[in-house]
């Protein structure tokens, strides 16, 4: 395998140590930091990028690896399909508003191509694991494969300036949407006859597939989804008298007084909060997204922050009972990705100082602990105190996505406001 320059790799990443927070006549920070805060996420963006690139690429059979030991050594060669499309996003997305490397779209078109040749069940639906060749493994029940593939067609396409991969995830878009109104198409998690229940994560994912896609496609099914997606998360999911968002409900918004029904995940509640916010942002400040947006945040760093040890709880419970996993109390890499997306767009959309605070505090923390100077990346899954728990860098859950979005929209977000 590849291996990442040693000047590179031993080169100690920007923190916010050094930067220093004040109170002026706006509650801003000063141009100075903005400056340094855009140097920070543009070179850990190279960083991450350094160190999938191009180790992660299958040059045999095309796609994508994931599964990375800390130095980069393969641990095995099965392929998420959903990594597929997300990476794919994300080095399309890349090539489109950082610069227009070559390398970054020959691997969009690599994870695009094998998606096309080994993604499809014969239902069109799409499967969650395959062999390093596209021979099946696994297919779920969840639809985030394809919203994931959604996303990637469509940037991809623009990148490549193929207007029939547009097309495609228009399609695709329209098929998911089939799955999730039709009875029966889709199984559920539970008996619906004995307990009715819905999740956060579908409504959750169709916000930001949608804003994705409306990119690159005009028609009216992408502001329909955004609009009906954030009506039902502040309706049913969001729980005032917990001051949370819950991760399970009933059909129709009910709270169940379970496990499944106490369970609020922070990091999934934050990623929530942001896309909503990101629709503010992206609507002319719409106030009444962000005061749900901000509301979300607010609450789900106050349940989910630990006081004691520093960084953002897996899971908690709405009435503060004992959560059940043993990875409650862990702290897993991509909440910190959102809650520092999170509180820096709050920052810029609002101007309230405390989510300039609350963003040095995730940012320096996540660093301190998760970022590994000698191979570079991150690691993904730490104890509770910081320490860490597992050496890998890559999983069928975690690849070239959650960290590099963050550093690449901070980066964006950031050199707004120095404009």
């Amino acid at each position: 395998m590849t291996r990442l320059s040693p000047s590179i790799m031993t080169q100690p990443l920007l923190s916010l140590d050094s930067l220093t927070y004040h109170n002026d006549d706006t509650n801003g920070w000063s141009r100075e930091t903005l400056l340094k805060l855009s140097s920070i996420y543009r070179n850990s963006l190279e960083n991450s990028n350094l160190f999938w690139l191009p180790r992660s690429v299958d040059a045999e059979h095309g796609g994508y690896f994931t599964c990375l030991d800390a130095d980069g050594s393969l641990l095995q060669t099965d392929k998420a399909i959903w990594f597929q499309g997300r990476m794919a996003w994300m080095f399309a997305t890349l090539y489109l508003t950082v610069e227009p490397r070559k390398e970054w779209l020959d691997a969009a078109r690599s994870g695009i191509e094998f998606l096309e040749a080994h993604g499809f069940d014969t239902d069109g639906r799409m499967f969650f694991t395959v062999t390093r060749e596209g021979a099946p493994l696994r297919k779920r029940r969840y639809l985030f494969s394809e919203c994931f593939a959604i996303i990637a067609m469509a940037a991809y396409g623009a990148a490549s300036a193929q207007e029939c991969y547009i097309e495609q995830a228009e399609k695709l878009f329209a098929m998911v949407h089939h799955y999730l109104r039709a009875p029966g198409l889709l199984e559920p998690k539970t008996d619906p006859a004995t307990r009715p229940m819905k999740g956060l994560a579908m409504p959750m994912i169709l916000t930001v597939t949608a804003q994705e896609l409306r990119k690159y496609s005009d028609g009216p099914l992408c502001k329909q989804t955004i609009d009906a997606s954030i009506a039902e998360i502040r309706s049913d999911f969001l729980k005032p008298e917990f001051r949370c968002l819950l991760e399970t409900v009933g059909p129709n918004g009910e709270f169940l007084d379970s496990l499944d029904g106490r369970c609020v995940n922070p990091g999934h509640s934050i990623e929530a909060a942001w896309f909503i916010l990101e629709e503010a942002r992206l609507t002319d400040g719409n106030p009444d997204l962000i005061k749900l947006g901000t509301t979300i945040l607010d609450w789900s760093l106050d349940l989910g922050w630990d006081q004691e040890h520093g960084g953002i709880f897996y899971f908690r419970d709405a009435k503060g009972l004992p959560c059940v996993e043993y990875w409650h109390d862990m702290k897993f890499w991509w909440p910190h990705n959102e809650a520092i997306i999170a509180t820096l767009l709050a920052y810029q959309i609002t101007g309230d100082a405390k989510y300039a605070r609350w963003h040095e505090k995730i940012h320096n923390w996540s660093y301190a602990h998760f970022a590994d100077l000698k191979h570079g990346e991150w690691y993904g899954y730490l104890h509770r105190d910081g320490s860490i728990s597992t050496r890998v860098k890559g999983t069928i859950y975690k690849g070239f996505f959650h960290l590099p979005r963050m550093q690449w929209f901070c980066w964006q977000r950031i050199n707004e406001m120095l404009a």
